[in-house]
């Protein structure tokens, strides 16, 4: 039987990355969308080709991997190229997520997925929804300091994404991450003890 997984979203800047570290610290296994997307277009990476046959030499950086700025400028721009860019990235993470929930021997696998709401790709792997939450104004200002980008561009990827009631009115549980490390910490770890009780509880197998 796969793994019992739990499907982690949130809005960009919600702290998802510092939320699954805690998870993984207490022995949860970790699949990161991100991640995957990110080993797909490395240098040499398995959607690089397909990526620059559709969009041309000029979205690859001097060493081969995706220039993620230009990218970025691109699909937002316009939604018919983010349609293309997605119809060749997601099938390709969403096949790789699957392989690692499946090959998974942790007690239970956090499957990080930041349009997780927003796709159809992931109902059969998750059986359960956990939202990173925070205030938007923290959105912003995380973002905004971890990546450079503009409040007007911070905006632009909140406003692609799924409101923010929207996504806690489909959670199953919600970790709110307006406070510092050790509120995080509490929270992280009542739900963890909740996750190993309901991997360890008998399922119907799929």
């Amino acid at each position: 039987m796969m793994a019992y997984c739990v499907g982690v979203t949130g809005g960009i800047g919600s702290g998802k990355s510092s939320a699954a570290a805690l998870f993984a610290e207490r022995g949860a296994g970790i699949v990161d969308t991100d991640d995957i997307a990110h080993e797909l277009t490395r240098s040499g990476g398995r959607a690089m080709a397909a990526i620059i046959k559709a969009f041309g030499p000029g979205i690859a950086a001097a060493d081969g991997s995706l220039d993620r700025n230009a990218m970025r400028q691109r699909v937002f721009a316009d939604p018919v190229q983010r349609k293309v860019l997605e119809g060749i990235l997601h099938p390709l993470i969403r096949a790789e997520a699957r392989d690692r929930v499946n090959c998974s021997t942790a007690p239970y696998v956090m499957l990080v997925v930041p349009l997780l709401l927003e796709s159809s790709g992931y109902p059969d792997l998750v059986q359960r929804v956990l939202v990173i939450d925070c205030e938007e104004s923290l959105q912003i200002s995380r973002t905004m300091q971890r990546s450079a980008l503009t409040e007007e561009a911070v905006r632009a990827i909140m406003a692609a994404q799924l409101p923010r009631q929207q996504r806690l009115a489909r959670a199953d549980d919600v970790l709110l991450n307006n406070g510092d490390l050790s509120q995080l910490r509490s929270q992280v770890d009542r739900l963890h003890d909740r996750y190993l009780a309901l991997a360890a509880a008998p399922r119907n197998p799929s």
